[in-house]
């Protein structure tokens, strides 16, 4: 374990007892697309010991352009098995599990339960609140991020703080919030966004560092600016 994450192991604070505390952890990952990839990745390479993967959709090729997880020969299968693969090229000691099913109010409860940590990387709105919901009820702590052309964002919440309906109560009006399907993306700024929200997971489970607690951070890609704003948790909203 040493060698392989000697660089790790001498990050002030962190030493082999923040290694220990990532191989003995585990991180539920939700898509595994854009976001998804250098989330996954880098949580196999930093050597979290259990990493879920949530998805449904098959690698196409309009996908490749920026979900650096799948290939050319990846085309039509199942992106859980794809990334599956990836992962254990990269990490064969880590223990993946794969849920080739959508996140649903049916499953959300039964899914967050099992793990220490919850990253989302979906790209929906309606599937970003359920996250949100079913982590606080279930007292999990979660990365939530987005991003659309070249821009993004992220934010962590652990329990007590500000939730992603501290800073978004409701859901956008259809139409009034262009997806990317819709004005593109930029892969290299979902793998920044993807690379925050990896960074944010570490700190969480080693207990090192700042974490982005009742704020959200917005990238913009075009000019290169990071902003922080604040965000104020409400008594009322379902984060108490």
């Amino acid at each position: 374990m040493k060698e392989r994450y000697n660089r790790n192991i001498l990050i002030e604070d962190f030493g082999e007892e923040g290694q220990t505390k990532l191989k003995n952890s585990k991180v539920l990952v939700i898509g595994a697309g854009g976001l998804g990839s250098p989330v996954i990745l880098y949580l196999a390479a930093a050597g979290v010991g259990t990493l879920g993967i949530v998805d449904r959709d098959k690698v196409n090729i309009s996908n490749l352009q920026r979900q650096i997880l799948h290939t050319v020969k990846d085309l039509q299968q199942y992106k859980v098995n794809s990334a599956k693969e990836k992962v254990l090229w990269f990490n064969p000691e880590v223990n993946v599990i794969t849920y080739t099913k959508l996140f649903t109010r049916l499953n959300a409860n039964a899914l967050v339960r099992s793990y220490d940590f919850i990253v989302d990387c979906s790209d929906n709105y309606e599937t970003k609140f359920l996250i949100n919901d079913a982590c606080v009820k279930a007292r999990k702590p979660f990365s939530h991020a987005a991003v659309v052309s070249m821009q993004g964002e992220v934010m962590t919440v652990i329990p007590g703080s500000a939730c992603y309906r501290c800073a978004f109560p409701e859901a956008p009006i259809d139409g009034n919030h262009p997806t990317a399907s819709e004005i593109g993306i930029l892969g290299s700024i979902a793998g920044i966004v993807g690379s925050i929200q990896a960074t944010e997971v570490v700190k969480y489970l080693t207990g090192i560092g700042e974490l982005l607690t009742n704020k959200l951070l917005i990238i913009n890609g075009r000019n290169m600016t990071f902003q922080t704003l604040r965000v104020k948790k409400i008594n009322n909203c379902c984060n108490t």
